[in-house]
């Protein structure tokens, strides 16, 4: 007989330690629960997002990745699209300006056609204590993480939301919650966003928006853990 440890262990997904897809998958969800959707997702060319647009277009769901660095998201829409069968289009943005970002949107709505869920996942992070952080160290994280939420969900509401609607999706942490050694930059950006999730759910809620934020905590094989984990 198997014990309840036993059937527990067997439901659990596979742990993947590395950027690529899943082996196997088993929808909890209906596997057309989000067919023919448009995600965009930020940072989606690795750890967090990548995953998390695996698993949207395990249900049906065309994606948009975009980060930085082209050829990272080449080779990951590659892996998305042979695993899932859906499409996958590698853009290159830097959240910090708009003007990239707006480009991103553009070519998203050209090819698709629509844009239903947005994830705000780019981030950047690092472990330094707060009296050695260099103003621009700070200033950069905020850049990234709370500036480059806000500017990412103000182009796709104007482009796309305002009129038909959507999901945003804010990746925070519970850094800032108790208070953390080493992650000053870091918890007060995702504080700042948590706030942000509230303030725009009010105000673009009446247009049919919601926005939401995921606090995943640690996750294995993911470019944070990698930096962040042994602490």
């Amino acid at each position: 007989n198997s014990t309840p440890q036993m059937v527990q262990s067997s439901l659990l997904p596979e742990d993947v330690y590395t950027d690529d897809c899943l082996t196997s998958y088993t929808h909890v969800y209906s596997p057309d629960l989000l067919k023919d959707q448009v995600a965009f997702i930020t940072g989606g060319g690795s750890g967090i997002g990548l995953r998390i647009a695996e698993i949207f277009m395990r249900h049906g769901c065309d994606t948009v990745i975009a980060s930085r660095n082209l050829d990272k998201l080449k080779e990951a829409a590659q892996k998305l699209t042979s695993a899932t069968g859906r499409r996958c289009l590698p853009l290159c943005i830097d959240v910090r300006k708009p003007e990239s970002i707006t480009a991103a949107v553009d070519e998203t709505l050209k090819d698709f056609g629509r844009l239903d869920i947005l994830i705000n996942n780019a981030a950047g992070n690092f472990l330094c204590p707060a009296s050695s952080l260099s103003f621009n160290a700070f200033k950069t994280v905020l850049e990234i993480d709370t500036m480059g939420t806000f500017n990412t969900s103000k182009v796709v509401y104007e482009k796309w939301f305002k009129d038909h609607g959507g999901n945003i999706v804010n990746i925070s942490a519970t850094l800032g919650y108790k208070g953390q050694a080493l992650q000053v930059h870091a918890g007060s950006a995702k504080a700042a966003n948590d706030a942000m999730t509230r303030h725009l759910a009010v105000e673009w809620g009446p247009s049919g928006v919601r926005v939401n934020t995921v606090a995943p905590g640690p996750i294995s094989g993911t470019e944070g853990m990698r930096r962040l984990g042994e602490y």
